[in-house]
């Protein structure tokens, strides 16, 4: 019975896992990361609604007079 020639497993691996991270490293190099993120400054629309107009008090049940 043959013997399973291992001698160039060494290389075959070294070489698949250097094309790997060269073609990853393509993959990444395409996208355009920001330098320096900041948070957007969004306008809020301030709804009109009738009861925004009027003062309210919430009564608790614990806060009321015995």
């Amino acid at each position: 019975m043959p013997q399973l020639d291992t001698s160039t497993w060494f290389i075959t691996i070294m070489s698949m896992l250097v094309t790997l991270f060269f073609m990853f490293q393509l993959k990444v190099s395409k996208y355009h990361f920001p330098e320096n993120p900041e948070p957007k400054l969004g306008t809020t629309s301030k709804s009109t609604a009738p009861w925004e107009k009027k003062w309210t008090k919430i009564y608790f049940p614990l806060s009321l007079p015995l």
